[in-house]
């Protein structure tokens, strides 16, 4: 029987060894993320902050900071560089370039995605910092301004440098800053060959087009790293970033970020549909309020690491208690319908209060998860196109939450906006100013 107050459903509690692939124990090199890009939600994480070499993830950087150069004005995709001898020189994977050979910018990109030409990346580094060692300066400093904190480059392309070092959540911070900054220049990641030279070069992403969904990224290989893949997916609006590091072989990589991929987008599935339930079995709460009290109690479970995620079919009981008192929650309420909060994977820039009306949509444990909300609602209402967003902290039961509102709008359009949206069964309410 359910009752308003006590609602017993089923949710995927995932754990961690089930994603470990039967006679992979070689932690020396492994590590896996993956996350939620929209909300920032990890759904996966083992050995995510181990120090790894990168190999040729390096290119998503030497690539970051091209798309910069041409963004700027500096370049444009037609014009042409030129091979140094100490480009030429570079170890395979490379074009075979010859000292004074010119390729194009457009040329490069895709050599640097696809074939991961290391004589490429030198050529792009001495084009842009006149030596590569300048070059890897840069890339470690644009790396800090990301939020890699673990991260130092020492060249452009990611051949063997002790020194040279990252982690899987480095990585996939770099992957989302990739796609996040630069839209105009994801297609290139989703192609499967180029052609330079009277020779066609194959994509070493084997994901796309074998995995749903997945547009994208990069792949990497040294002996000392093992094989590395970062990617991205999306399936029906959901977006999902996942990295593998360590890989015995190509297809053990791929085949595992497979799985973790899979098991991901079935534990989001399973989360969105109890939600549902939970909204259609239990009584209706202020909608608002109802959005705080869920983040109050995941905030309560003060876990001290992300949950990490492996099949998603086990699904043991769970037990939501609510009521529409915002002060201490009932005694042995418990609710896991998302990972434990984390911090954002890309950092937000924190505004000073506003003044005025005020549009308020949610209340979330996690800032990017808020943000995220935002987005996701100003496309609903016309009245909030040249809203601002803001997520300001407030502490309740001694837990930090975000609130999740429009500012720059007048009285008027504030009430249009939550008339609009309560049409459509979204929460929304207008603050007035000094509320």
């Amino acid at each position: 029987m359910y009752g308003w107050r006590s609602l017993f459903l089923t949710f995927v509690i995932i754990l961690t060894g089930t994603m470990m692939p039967d006679g992979y124990a070689d932690t020396r090199r492994y590590a896996a993320f993956v996350a939620d890009a929209n909300t920032g939600d990890i759904l996966h994480s083992r050995l995510a902050d181990a120090r790894r070499y990168p190999a040729s993830l390096t290119k998503m950087m030497t690539l970051y900071l091209l798309f910069e150069e041409i963004e700027s004005g500096e370049l444009s995709l037609s014009d042409t560089m030129t091979t140094s001898r100490i480009a030429a020189s570079q170890q395979p994977s490379n074009l075979n370039l010859s000292q004074g050979d010119t390729i194009t910018v457009e040329t490069a990109i895709r050599a640097l995605v696809i074939k991961s030409a290391n004589d490429v990346a030198v050529v792009v580094a001495e084009q842009l910092a006149t030596t590569e060692r300048a070059f890897a300066v840069e890339m470690t400093a644009r790396a800090r301004e990301l939020g890699l904190s673990n991260t130092t480059f020492r060249n452009a392309s990611g051949l063997p440098n002790s020194r040279q070092v990252t982690t899987a959540r480095d990585m996939a911070r770099l992957t989302l800053a990739l796609r996040r900054d630069f839209p105009q220049y994801m297609s290139y990641f989703s192609e499967r060959s180029f052609s330079y030279n009277g020779r066609t070069y194959r994509s070493h992403n084997n994901l796309i087009g074998r995995v749903d969904g997945v547009d994208g990224m990069k792949t990497g290989y040294i002996r000392a790293s093992g094989f590395n893949i970062a990617t991205t997916a999306e399936r029906d609006g959901r977006r999902l970033v996942a990295v593998v590091m360590g890989g015995p072989t190509a297809a053990y990589r791929d085949a595992h970020a497979e799985q973790l991929i899979n098991a991901a987008y079935r534990s989001l599935e399973n989360r969105e549909a109890l939600i549902v339930a939970a909204r259609d079995l239990t009584p209706r709460l202020n909608p608002i309020r109802e959005q705080d009290i869920i983040a109050t109690q995941i905030a309560a479970l003060d876990l001290s690491q992300p949950v990490a995620q492996g099949d998603g079919d086990t699904l043991p009981p769970l037990r939501i208690e609510m009521s529409d008192d915002m002060g201490t929650p009932p005694s042995g309420a418990n609710i896991s319908i998302a990972p434990e909060p984390s911090p954002p994977l890309l950092a937000n820039i924190e505004t000073e209060p506003p003044v005025g009306w005020a549009v308020q949509v949610g209340a979330y444990a996690d800032e990017a998860a808020a943000r995220a909300r935002l987005e996701t609602v100003q496309a609903l209402a016309g009245e909030l196109d040249a809203a601002e967003f803001y997520t300001p902290r407030f502490e309740t039961n001694g837990r930090t939450l975000y609130r999740a509102r429009f500012t720059g709008v007048d009285a008027a359009n504030a009430r249009a906006a939550c008339a609009r949206l309560a049409a459509r069964d979204e929460p929304c309410y207008a603050v007035a100013p000094g509320g």
